[in-house]
């Protein structure tokens, strides 16, 4: 079974029957069980290495990791912050504010859109972020958690696998061998990275022209029935607290997050000049200490600041640290899951199975080589729920099996496009997840609803590629053009049709 398709099917079993059964705990530990069985099926170590590869290799394993306990910590701390903020009353007065300059549902959204692209130095803190600063916002013009979670989610892996500027960008560069500058590489594959880009084009388009689809319209439709009948709420009119007991605490983690993440990557180290420095930094930053730094200091600085502006005593403050903890429990539950399923399907070689597949389709097809990689990519990430390890994984394999020319930009850039749009796709995702918690939704739900809007997106994305891989023989300029004007009208096509069709049953 090891290096084989078998090495994915605990993932597959993890996803399908979350998608079955509406319920995800169960789910993923059933994937891990079926893991540990094939695991001890091959090395022949019977019941007791089946429990020892579960629980000891899976679960102890996974948290004792440094990178995902940096991870967990950043995320209660967050947790923590939310709590603050809301107990101060900054998510109400910023409630308040937003009623009087946002003016509807389509102003709500499209805010939400703006602060997320706007925040896209990483995509956890993006989630997270953008779900705490929003909600209140979208609370209060009927916008649903499944709707609020789709527009986090499609402005954090999208926005910051085309920003030269952000831990994508600096993981992607880690990932080219052979000396060359990885961050040049990472510029050159941006235009050609069509499912980000259309997936902003898609969910802006959607904003305003008003209208939904799938899973997303029974939620949509269900919360304007219940808010026609919704009074104000009269704690957030009674709120002492300021917009600035919102903002000031937001600006402050993004600064020292941004901080935090250089420093993490040596930019003191580094004798280069001041851009140089920062690029480099980047490039080698570690996300999980880095946000770790960042949002433990914005924690003091916030304490401190609600205690100087007396809208909490320190006693009110400590009180919101296990009721951020609390409020983050799910989230971490489900990554922990997620991270031991992981385990199981790389102690089970999935991913070798995976680069064997995409080298032996590399000599031939050359035409349909970036479609095809963008469905591999695509299948690999949905099935490991994990972007960087899919582009650890095929972006090495391009680089060697296109050492020149435009196959090789488009080649990686259908890489890093398939590992995001299959990240955005999986329940087993951490960024899916991070999604979840920010908007505080049900994970389940933003898994069924967001998935009718990432497959649109994906096979228009698919078409693109292969408009790409035809035209490359023109040049990289010409190709581009050409494979945009093909993307564009595609998607504009869908929408249209989309809108006639489900608007009517609206």
């Amino acid at each position: 079974m090891t290096g084989t398709f078998w090495a994915l099917v605990p993932a597959i079993l993890a996803i399908a029957l979350a998608l079955i059964t509406k319920e995800v705990y169960s789910s993923l530990f059933c994937g891990i069980v079926l893991g540990g069985i094939f695991f001890a099926i091959d090395a022949g170590s019977g019941f007791t290495g089946f429990m020892t590869h579960v629980f000891s290799d899976g679960f102890v394993g996974s948290l004792a990791d440094s990178y995902n306990v940096g991870i967990l910590i950043f995320l209660v701390i967050l947790g923590i912050m939310v709590a603050l903020m809301n107990r101060a009353g900054g998510s109400a007065a910023f409630g308040n504010w937003a009623k009087k300059h946002i003016k509807s549902k389509v102003g709500a959204q499209f805010a939400t859109v703006l602060l997320g692209i706007l925040i896209f130095i990483d995509d956890y803190f993006n989630c997270l972020t953008v779900g705490s600063v929003m909600k209140p916002v979208t609370d209060k013009y009927g916008v649903s958690k499944e709707k609020l979670a789709y527009l986090i989610d499609s402005t954090a892996a999208p926005v910051c696998i085309i920003a030269p500027v952000s831990s994508w960008a600096a993981a992607v560069a880690g990932f080219v061998t052979e000396g060359e500058n990885g961050i040049g590489l990472f510029c050159k594959a941006i235009p050609f990275n069509f499912y980000a880009w259309f997936t902003l084009i898609m969910m802006t388009a959607m904003v305003f022209m008003k209208f939904e689809y799938g899973e997303m319209s029974k939620y949509e439709k269900a919360l304007e029935i219940m808010n026609d009948d919704t009074e104000e709420d009269e704690a957030a009119k009674d709120s002492k607290g300021k917009v600035i007991d919102l903002i000031l605490p937001v600006a402050v983690l993004i600064v020292l997050c941004v901080l935090g993440l250089v420093y993490s990557g040596g930019i003191f180290d580094s004798e280069s000049e001041s851009y140089g420095r920062f690029m480099i930094a980047f490039s080698n930053a570690d996300a999980s200490v880095g946000l770790l730094l960042g949002s433990f200091g914005g924690l003091i600085i916030t304490v401190i600041f609600y205690l100087c502006r007396k809208v909490l005593t320190f006693k009110s403050a400590m009180e919101c640290v296990p009721d951020g903890f609390k409020a983050m429990v799910p989230a971490i539950l489900i990554l922990t899951l997620a991270w031991t399923l992981k385990g199981m399907t790389d102690s089970l070689g999935a991913k070798q199975y995976v680069a064997g597949l995409v080298e032996n389709s590399a000599g031939g097809l050359k035409m349909f080589l970036p479609a095809i990689v963008f469905i591999i990519a695509c299948f690999l990430a949905f099935a490991t729920g994990t972007s960087w390890g899919t582009f650890g994984i095929l972006i090495p394999i391009c680089i060697a099996a296109f050492p020149v020319g435009a196959i090789r930009i488009v080649s990686i850039s259908a890489c890093m496009a398939g590992a995001v749009c299959g990240d955005h796709c999986s329940p087993i995702s951490d960024t899916t997840i991070m999604a979840s918690a920010g908007a505080q939704c049900v994970h389940v739900n933003h898994v069924s609803t967001q998935l009718p809007y990432a497959i649109t997106c994906a096979a228009v994305s698919f078409v693109t590629y292969l408009a790409a891989g035809l035209t490359l023989n023109l040049g990289v300029v010409a190709s581009g053009l050409i494979s945009w004007v093909v993307g564009l009208a595609c998607l504009a096509g869908t929408l249209i049709v989309l809108k006639k069709k489900f608007a009517n049953k609206q």
